[in-house]
């Protein structure tokens, strides 16, 4: 048996493949048979369907936008943590802080 390299699947991809394996499941088909003819090891479409079970293209496309908005998300937040964030006022570049400037806000 050959071994495949691994070929990432976009989710619409995934979702494609698990209609045609319920349809040759349907069809009479065996697990180890359509597995060959979709070219995905037996565990690959096991994890697929219990991720992506009775979702729609459309749904996943919008959940790997989600999961992008959330690390972009993160990524920032984790910037702002290292002290690498430094807030703008108003567009202007050369604005300070205010432990920067030495100005105490007063009570």
């Amino acid at each position: 048996m050959k071994k495949r390299q691994g070929k990432r699947h976009s989710p619409e991809q995934i979702i494609r493949k698990l209609r045609e394996a319920d349809t040759m499941l349907a069809a009479g088909k065996t697990i180890g048979q359509m597995v060959q003819a979709l070219e995905i090891s037996e565990q690959t479409f096991h994890r697929w369907r219990n991720q992506y079970g009775g979702m729609k293209a459309e749904e996943a496309k919008r959940l790997k936008e989600l999961l992008a908005e959330a690390e972009l998300d993160k990524a920032i937040l984790k910037e702002a943590m290292e002290g690498n964030y430094r807030a703008r006022r108003g567009g202007d570049d050369q604005s300070s802080t205010p432990s920067e400037s030495g100005h105490v806000a007063s009570q």
